[in-house]
């Protein structure tokens, strides 16, 4: 079973003998019991996924994922100190298969003792195929237990062999309840003067739920200033300096500034986009991602009505990285200008989903015999390919009549073009291919019965 003085209450309290004095505050705060475990209520609170691991006893392989300074790496040797386990920490970034079989030697000289190990790997998406699977078979033997931690989707970033034996355990950013506690912990340690309630409100924002980015933060603010009997918010801006702009990553006046930019070239207003752009420059924001967000733009708002401004949002991004700032921002500028006063169209951002919505509902249908490629003799005996009409050699490059969808899946309009720029011309064109194809025998008018493509 686990140690239940993981969850002794009274270790709410900070425990000032935890570290030496000179370590950062972040790691003289770090919990040593999930009392102490700011956040993540939704797997610690009675009854949740890592509180009931904790009560049974079975120890699990897990992936924790979730944002920076959220507690991956507190949980983790969490874990291992109530399992009485041996805790072997590996840095994706800096480790390699040297440190995965040391971890291994060092997992069989501690079962030997009769001793569990949970080996940790921080970044695991960092490490490549042929790194993670090394685990595979020691996870697979029980010889150690493994946590990955993570802050992107495992879903792309871990194996799913590694991730078929683990269970993924998501972690949320800390919510401002969860920062006001872990700051006056803080404060109590530092034995500091109180934060005045405008610093606090803007220190919370700033950190974005990154409990280390605050506990950092506070340090500096609190070494900065000695002698003062409050910290207020003039005093905090002095102590964090460029750090304090108006726009950090993930917070809300971010996302709605962002939302106003994109809205502005949805609406083609130059003015009120090259507004907001500036608003987001001068706040700090990174420009590169102001050019992700245009080249997201050019393609879900623009589309083909003007192809040219997609071409147009990627030259500017890379004229950007050519020139930095400010000299690459102009580029950035003009493309932007370009996008909010260029004909829009979402219909092929409306086909796409249409699309994908129609394939994850519906079965997984076969490739038709006439569409599959046939490179041997075997395949050819079984029909594969027999029937292909080669578009090349029909009238006009088009095969009318020819179905290009798998059995029993009815042709459906998926995207439609509109009326307005380069799509004109694309309308007139599908059009006529329509008709082309009902003149064929093959229609997708609607049936008067069923309301359903023909």
């Amino acid at each position: 079973m686990s140690d239940p003085r993981l969850f002794d209450d009274d270790a709410l309290e900070p425990r000032r003998e935890r570290s030496h004095a000179d370590a950062p505050l972040a790691e003289r705060l770090r919990p040593k019991s999930l009392a102490e475990v700011v956040g993540q209520r939704h797997l610690l609170d009675k009854g949740k996924p890592l509180r009931v691991a904790f009560d049974s006893g079975r120890l699990h392989s897990m992936i924790l994922w979730g944002p920076p300074g959220v507690g991956k790496t507190t949980l983790a040797r969490l874990v291992a100190d109530a399992f009485d386990a041996q805790f072997l920490p590996i840095s994706a970034v800096l480790g390699g298969v040297k440190d995965i079989r040391d971890a291994v030697e060092r997992a069989l000289v501690a079962r030997e003792q009769g001793r569990r190990t949970v080996v940790f790997v921080d970044e695991v998406h960092r490490f490549n195929k042929a790194q993670q699977d090394a685990f595979l078979p020691h996870v697979e033997s029980g010889l150690f237990t493994f946590i990955g931690a993570t802050t992107e989707n495992p879903s792309f970033e871990v194996n799913s062999a590694l991730l078929s034996r683990a269970t993924v355990h998501v972690l949320h950013p800390l919510d401002p309840e969860d920062l006001v506690r872990l700051l006056e912990r803080a404060r109590q340690l530092l034995d500091a003067p109180p934060l005045a309630d405008e610093a606090r409100e803007r220190l919370i924002a700033y950190a974005d739920g990154d409990a280390r980015r605050a506990l950092n933060a506070f340090e500096n603010l609190v070494a900065a200033n000695p002698t003062a009997a409050q910290l207020d918010l003039a005093r905090l801006e002095r102590a964090l300096g460029e750090q304090m702009r108006r726009f950090d990553k993930g917070g809300e006046q971010f996302y709605d500034t962002i939302s106003a930019l994109h809205k502005s070239v949805r609406g083609s207003d130059p003015d009120a986009s090259l507004y907001w752009f500036v608003r987001m420059i001068d706040g700090g924001v990174d420009p590169r991602y102001l050019a992700r967000r245009m080249v997201r733009m050019a393609s879900e708002d623009i589309g083909l009505a003007d192809p040219r401004a997609l071409r147009l949002a990627l030259d500017a991004a890379e004229t950007y990285e050519r020139l930095g700032s400010p000299e690459g921002e102009l580029a950035l500028a003009q493309a932007l200008v370009y996008l909010a006063v260029a004909p829009k169209s979402n219909a092929v951002y409306q086909a796409f989903n249409a699309a994908r919505a129609f394939v994850q509902q519906d079965g997984t249908r076969p490739v038709p015999l006439h569409l599959r490629n046939a490179p041997t003799a075997l395949m050819k005996q079984l029909d594969y390919g027999k029937g292909y009409r080669y578009a090349h050699e029909e009238p006009e490059a088009f095969a009318a009549g020819e179905r290009y969808l798998p059995d029993g899946v009815e042709p459906a309009p998926f995207y439609e073009p509109v009326p307005r720029g380069l799509e004109i011309r694309i309308g007139e064109r599908l059009a006529e291919l329509r008709r082309l194809n009902a003149n064929a025998g093959v229609t997708t008018e609607p049936d008067v019965d069923t309301g359903k493509p023909r």
